[in-house]
């Protein structure tokens, strides 16, 4: 069932035999985010009866790709550049610390956590501030994303400037501040894109993290040796030279961010009215075309929806006592573990492995290209399958066994090669595991507002795995580091039996729903406190996840 609007300018669609009895008018749709409903002279709409062919959907399905290919280029890409810059800025201080941080920051007398403070700190605000990622319903999203950008892109590059390790804290701390909002990204997306089409979009957001890190140990090997020969320390001009360009790309958001498909400004008018028309679930109009009391069925699912740049309490409170967003949560905070830890350890760790600082930061290259094309991939293919836990149980294992391999190479002899070698399969799973874990828990909540709570949880529990992950490598540790590679093995490994459990708890869901009910939240949801008049039961009690 699709929409179109009558009265818009712009656009015709073709022409139908449908007769007068078969449209219903509709009032005012408020979709997912804020400025995201029918506005002006599109209040009067029209609900057609879907036939199947272009015509009764107003528009074709090839201007519905190229919608969706201009969302990609326009928006997705440049999401995943911010956040590139903002993985950049909080991994760098890896990279400084083998370029010479740590003993240009040692106070009298030295002490050897410091550094673990400084990685700890910056978490200890990140989680304390993840309810930021409910303001992307409130706050206008450019203005919103230019803040945050600019925000950190200032923090880290006032950290050239300290002169010891309580000043690096302290804005390490602000810097975690200026990066929890940008968690909400994905769900951002979701304002954009269908059910269907989200995990390839957060894929190609959250795979600039293996990008960046990939980057930032080709561009530190350069600054580096830069700095070797200049009067400024390398590590300060690590720094400043990995956290200005996101003051550039801050300035560059402010007129490039949409705040919801109808005010995307690189989208045609017609364009905008297909961005929006096509996530309006077809189902609610399925039940106002065919239903006796058509117009109260019409009447019902507007008001349904999620008012505009507000949050429903109770859909919010609903979403936090469901066992899933819990579950979901703590396979985040156990994936987190490894995911917070290993691009800031990993090149202390080629090194322990026997290569010099230099080669230590150019060796680190290649793991995360792979999961870079692993993500990617994945995503793809989970999209395609219309389905996350096999994507998710395969990638937690494949990483278990990387990590595996690393705990064990001691008492296994492993060599050198092998050791390097084993963090392939360990970075492409949990990077894989991350993207597809952040996508099922928007996936799996009927309404805009539940996804909203349902996501700060996720980001509330499993950004606490950081604090755990970022102190799993002391320096005592070195060179085999068993101890945390075996953590991290075990938190893959439970990641793996909690996505069993979930992928249970749901298939016996949907089938006590029955395989008759449809789907919601195609393209952004019907809200819980819809009515079914014929049977008097929630939409929520109704609601298929997505397995």
């Amino acid at each position: 069932m699709t929409f179109f609007s009558q009265s818009a300018p712009g656009f015709t669609p073709g022409e139908s035999s449908l007769s007068s009895d078969d449209r219903v008018r509709v009032g005012q749709w408020d979709g997912p985010g804020p400025g995201y409903g029918f506005e002006g002279e599109e209040e009067d709409g029209l609900l057609r009866r879907e036939e199947g062919d272009d015509a009764a959907r107003g528009y074709t399905a090839e201007e519905e790709a190229e919608v969706v290919r201009t969302l990609d280029r326009k928006l997705v890409v440049f999401v995943a550049l911010l956040y590139m810059f903002s993985f950049l800025d909080r991994s760098n201080i890896g990279n400084a610390k083998i370029a010479g941080m740590d003993q240009d920051l040692q106070t009298t007398p030295p002490r050897d956590d410091w550094y673990e403070w400084a990685l700890s700190a910056f978490y200890i605000t990140y989680i304390l501030f993840e309810w930021m990622s409910l303001l992307w319903r409130v706050v206008p999203a450019h203005v919103y994303i230019t803040l945050l950008v600019a925000s950190w892109g200032v923090i880290s590059s006032l950290q050239a400037l300290v002169t010891s390790y309580p000043y690096l804290i302290a804005l390490r701390a602000l810097l975690g501040i200026g990066e929890a909002g940008f968690t909400g990204v994905p769900f951002y997306l979701s304002f954009f894109f269908k059910r269907e089409e989200q995990a390839y979009r957060t894929a190609i957001f959250i795979s600039a993290a293996p990008l960046a890190s990939s980057f930032a140990s080709s561009l530190a090997y350069l600054i580096v040796r830069l700095g070797e020969s200049s009067p400024v320390a390398p590590w300060r001009l690590l720094f400043l030279l990995e956290g200005f360009p996101s003051v550039i790309a801050a300035a560059v958001a402010w007129n490039r961010i949409p705040d919801s498909p109808q005010t995307a400004h690189f989208l045609t008018p017609r364009q905008r009215k297909i961005a929006r028309l096509r996530l309006i679930p077809s189902s609610s109009a399925t039940a106002t075309a065919s239903s006796p009391s058509s117009s109260s069925a019409a009447s019902a699912a507007a008001d349904a929806a999620t008012p505009r740049g507000g949050i429903q309490i109770a859909d919010a409170l609903r979403a936090l006592a469901s066992p899933v967003a819990w579950l979901t949560a703590s396979m985040f905070f156990l994936t987190n573990m490894a995911y917070s830890s290993f691009p800031v350890f990993l090149p202390t760790i080629i090194r322990s492995i026997g290569h010099s600082p230099l080669a230590s930061q150019a060796l680190s290259f290649p793991p995360y290209l792979l999961a870079f094309a692993t993500v990617l991939l994945t995503a793809h293919l989970s999209d395609r399958a219309a389905s996350r836990s096999p994507f998710i149980l395969f990638h937690a294992l494949l990483s278990c066994l990387g990590y595996s391999l690393l705990a064990l190479s001691e008492p296994l002899s492993l060599p050198p090669t092998l050791r390097y070698l084993a963090l392939f399969p360990a970075c492409a799973g949990f990077f894989s595991v991350v993207c597809l874990t952040v996508t099922w828990s928007i996936n799996n909540q009927p309404t805009p507002s539940s996804q909203g709570s349902s996501f700060a949880l996720l980001q509330l529990v499993g950004q606490c795995g950081p604090l755990l992950g970022t102190r799993l490598y002391p320096a005592s540790d070195a060179p085999y580091f068993a101890s945390g590679m075996g953590a991290c093995a075990v938190a893959m490994l439970g990641v793996a039996g909690i996505c069993l459990v979930l992928r249970v708890y749901m298939t016996r869901w949907n089938e006590r729903v029955g395989s008759d009910v449809r789907r919601p939240l195609m393209g952004g949801g019907v809200a819980e406190s819809e009515v079914h008049e014929e049977e008097g039961k929630r939409s929520v009690d109704r609601f298929r996840y997505m397995v």
